[in-house]
């Protein structure tokens, strides 16, 4: 039986962190989850559809039930499987990074009782996944538009009448309506174009139906978001500007633009978007909106004339008791949570649970972490973030690297390095660096410090400690125990990225890999986030 810390058995999953109902703060979520797509399902509840790009599975869904609160519930993707092996991690093939999810649509549809994830990936082809149930099985339905169209930043509509359109495109935007099934495009046309509001691009394409009026929200990407109207869905549309440049409601971030439209069941309105906070990511944050005589919202904002960093809480909707971000994770069920994402797609006969914990065997031979299979990747939650992971290495092979990651395209870990007799030591390595725009390894990173595994050591405890702030320090800073009480750090403060151009975040990464051949493994035993 695995025995615990005291001080980990107090850390559980199931306790809410509330702010209170008199008002919220922004973000609503310290957590990198960009592109949102917001809607309600049958049960009432509000979901969140995300982007995560290369990480596995893909297409990540958080539920609510007062806008505030939110918990992970499930991916719509179970695996990136869009014909191309990049997201397997080949050797020496392509990868997928900046590829597979990214400002897709999520929609219920009540006459089929069936709900439609739709999304165009970095091969330029859009699919359709369809479940039962927001809990799955997700299955790829069929791919639209074959030949290589892209509903590049997509919205689904299903309107009053139950007929499906999606909303795509940049510069030039296009509506295709669907067949009855919504798993074919019946036509398309060009509705609007970003010339028409003096701007080059548009992005955060969204689609509804608010009254029979059929509406367009979408953005420039340089901090202004847009909404359009029209009395049919095919246009012709007319725009009204809905914030530019607006103060952001957190120090360091940007400007909030893109996102969504949700209407409370008491006839409240708000702006669902995001704050581009790196090296934390990109933060959702909300607003209330009000609408004009115009047919058209405002957006309400603080005594500052910005978007706020407090609002009232949501009249009529209560605060829900949902999964703290946080705490103990000891690996005892039959699969992993919804908080819990690959790097790429796992190599499944690679890893086991089990009631002693997680299993991971080497599945790659390489000195690049960019290249290892089954790197299991975990977000940062908060300002000052950490992540402890207690691992047992009875089982590593000569050659096989294994440790916790401060992960991202410039990352920094520490954990064990077993040299080609065997020998083994602990390491802090800094700056392997891969391109951020999706290109090769730049950097294979170097150890900036060392200390030696004690003899007879077979666990250890890993400890990464970050301050994500985008105005903060920046940094990431590295501790190992021999039992989870005392703690050594090693090598100094990492400072963490802060480009946009790989657009996530940092995350913490439990990885194992060889060096000079597979067979060995380590156990993942505990994992705490705080």
């Amino acid at each position: 039986m695995k025995m615990l810390k005291p001080w980990l058995l107090g850390l559980g999953m199931a306790v809410a962190v509330s702010r209170g109902q008199s008002t919220f703060q922004n973000p609503v979520l310290y957590e990198d989850y960009p592109d949102n797509d917001i809607s309600r399902g049958p049960d009432g509840a509000y979901y969140f559809s995300s982007s995560n790009f290369h990480y596995s599975p893909g297409a990540p869904i958080l539920r609510s039930y007062d806008l505030v609160n939110w918990e992970p519930v499930g991916h719509s993707i179970p695996r990136l499987d869009f014909n191309s092996d990049a997201y397997d991690l080949p050797p020496g093939g392509d990868r997928g990074y900046r590829g597979g999810t990214w400002a897709s649509t999520l929609r219920y549809r009540k006459s089929t009782d069936t709900w439609y994830w739709i999304g165009c990936t970095n091969f330029w082809n859009t699919w359709v996944f369809t479940a039962p149930s927001i809990d799955g099985p997700w299955t790829r339905a069929a791919q639209l538009a074959e030949g290589g169209t892209c509903y590049y930043d997509c919205g689904l509509l299903i309107d009053d009448n139950d007929d499906m359109y999606v909303v795509y495109g940049n510069p030039d935007v296009s509506v295709a309506k669907l067949g009855a099934d919504g798993l074919t495009q019946e036509s398309t046309q060009q509705v609007l174009t970003a010339s028409d509001v003096g701007i080059d691009a548009i992005e955060g394409n969204r689609f509804y139906q608010i009254n029979g009026t059929y509406y367009i929200l979408n953005d420039d990407p340089t901090g202004a978001t847009y909404i359009w109207k029209s009395a049919s869905p095919m246009g012709p549309f007319e725009s009204k500007l809905l914030i530019r440049n607006i103060g952001p409601p957190l120090s360091g971030g940007s400007s909030p633009c893109q996102g969504s439209l949700v209407e409370t069941d008491d006839g409240q309105w708000y702006f669902m978007s995001f704050t581009w906070a790196f090296p934390a990511g990109r933060l959702p944050v909300l607003a209330p909106i009000t609408w004009g005589s115009d047919g058209f919202p405002t957006l309400d904002t603080g005594s500052s004339g910005g978007w706020a960093s407090s609002y009232p809480w949501p009249a009529g909707l209560p605060a829900q008791v949902l999964t703290n971000w946080t705490g103990a994770e000891t690996f005892t069920g039959s699969s992993l949570g919804p908080q819990w994402e690959w790097n790429h797609n796992p190599d499944v006969d690679s890893f086991s649970l089990g009631d002693d914990g997680l299993t991971l065997r080497t599945a790659t031979v390489t000195d690049d972490i960019y290249d290892a299979r089954n790197t299991l990747t975990h977000r940062t939650h908060g300002e000052f973030p950490r992540g402890i992971v207690h691992i047992s290495f009875a089982g590593a092979a000569a050659g096989d690297r294994f440790g916790l990651a401060a992960f991202r395209d410039r990352s920094a870990y520490i954990g064990v390095h077993s040299s080609s007799n065997g020998t083994r030591q602990i390491v802090a390595a800094f700056n392997q660096t891969t391109d951020e725009y999706g290109g090769p390894t730049i950097d294979l990173g170097s150890v900036v410090a060392t200390a030696p595994v004690p003899d007879g050591v077979e666990d250890l405890w890993f400890r990464v400690d970050m301050d994500v702030r985008p105005n903060g320090k920046r940094t990431a800073i590295f501790f190992y125990s021999v039992d989870g009480d005392s703690w050594t750090q090693l090598g100094g403060a990492y400072e963490l990225y802060t480009s946009f151009a790989w657009f996530l975040g940092y995350r913490f990464g439990i990885f194992n890999f060889a060096t000079t051949a597979l067979g060995g493994s380590i156990k993942i035993l505990s994992f705490i986030s705080s």
